[in-house]
């Protein structure tokens, strides 16, 4: 049996040009023999958690990650009855309504702020960079994603912003201190929050330590960064309501959105158990049908490649960094946070995912829109 199931990894992985014990950078080497089984009974949980184990190696993940989803080989393995029960779940229950929705604060984003603040960028931009337009480094291409989003949306002195979804506050410190914005920002995440309330002192930014789904008010612009992967397509109507609701005649929301190409009920098994807890990456097609009738879309912009070298990015600053933290996190942690961050680089290489920023107003722009140069 062991044979078999090592022979059928093997004919496999060679569809994406992939070896097993190969001696090339994206071949998988030292597998152990339980890894073939654990991949045919659970598909990427069980490749991803004995990666976590330590039972196989691969020099350059994010291209065997590219080769297996370019070739799309997770279709040809079946779920077991466990992944099929989360999917029923999925379609039943509501797996992002309040209480639920704080789970992956508490298992994801209040790791610590020290740990997150020595892989990102001085904006603690946790989502997708802009490197178009001769970016050199991590720093340079976060700052451009910022702008661009201001830009879209146009954003002027004294306007009033609200976003929903504000992680360690870097937009919201953005977009006081370089545009003279006011801003009022939700977040669930107890450590974001204490972090944003301190590096936006003394700017017009109040930080709510709140659900999105309590936002009031009335604003000028409404900001979504990297949250409606969050929100769930039971969700979707309801959050773009939402900011439908809070924004004035002619506002404008920028709905920005790691994205899937088809409908989705989850997130891929793996990365729901150890990264996002009930994370559903939207499509074009349920956002499409959410904002029926609600918004006029002025613009859809997909730059999901540059995701990729942000990723990257990434993991060569947790790579840098990664002594500071060992015996607080310990190895399989190590593990685990480097098969993440190169599973999901893979995930953009291969086009597999993609990255959105929708720009949509109430009631439309007079005259057409533009971003603002």
């Amino acid at each position: 049996m062991a044979r078999d199931l090592r022979s059928w990894l093997e004919n496999l992985l060679a569809q994406a040009d992939i070896r097993m014990d190969g001696s090339r950078p994206w071949d998988m080497r030292d597998v152990d023999p339980s890894v073939p089984g654990r991949v045919a009974a659970e598909g990427n949980l069980g490749l991803g958690e004995a990666y976590m184990d330590g039972l196989w190696q691969c020099d350059d993940l994010e291209g065997f990650f590219h080769r297996v989803l370019s070739a799309r080989l997770h279709r040809q393995v079946k779920p077991n009855l466990a992944i099929l029960a989360q999917v029923a779940k999925a379609k039943l229950m509501n797996l992002q309504n309040r209480e639920l929705s704080r789970k992956v604060a508490e298992i994801h984003y209040n790791l610590g702020n020290e740990f997150y603040a020595a892989m990102l960028d001085p904006w603690m931009q946790y989502t997708c960079a802009y490197w178009e337009g001769g970016a050199r480094d991590l720093e340079q291409a976060q700052e451009a994603k910022l702008e661009l989003v201001c830009r879209k949306i146009g954003l002027k002195p004294g306007d009033r912003v609200l976003e929903l979804g504000c992680g360690w506050g870097g937009f919201a410190r953005y977009a006081a201190s370089r545009h003279g914005a006011v801003v009022t920002a939700y977040n669930i995440s107890t450590e974001q929050v204490a972090f944003a309330r301190e590096r936006c002192q003394g700017l017009p930014v109040e930080i709510r330590l709140s659900d999105y789904r309590d936002a009031t008010g009335e604003f000028d612009k409404v900001v979504s960064i990297g949250m409606c992967e969050h929100v769930g397509p039971k969700n979707y109507r309801a959050f773009l309501q939402l900011a439908h609701d809070r924004l004035v005649e002619g506002g404008i929301f920028l709905l920005h959105s790691i994205a899937g190409n088809k409908v989705e009920v989850g997130m891929d098994a793996w990365l729901d158990k150890y990264i996002f807890p009930g994370a559903v990456l939207p499509s074009p097609g349920n956002l499409g049908k959410a904002l029926d009738g609600l918004f006029v879309l002025e613009d859809w912009h997909n730059f999901g490649v540059d995701y990729d070298r942000t990723l990257v990015a990434w993991r060569e600053r947790f790579e840098a960094s990664w002594p500071r933290f060992r015996e607080q996190y310990g190895d399989r942690f190590h593990r685990m946070w480097i098969y993440y961050l190169a599973c999901c680089a893979g995930t953009f290489r291969s086009r597999y995912n993609q990255l959105f920023q929708l720009t949509l107003s109430k009631g439309g722009v007079p005259g057409g829109w533009r971003p603002v140069r």
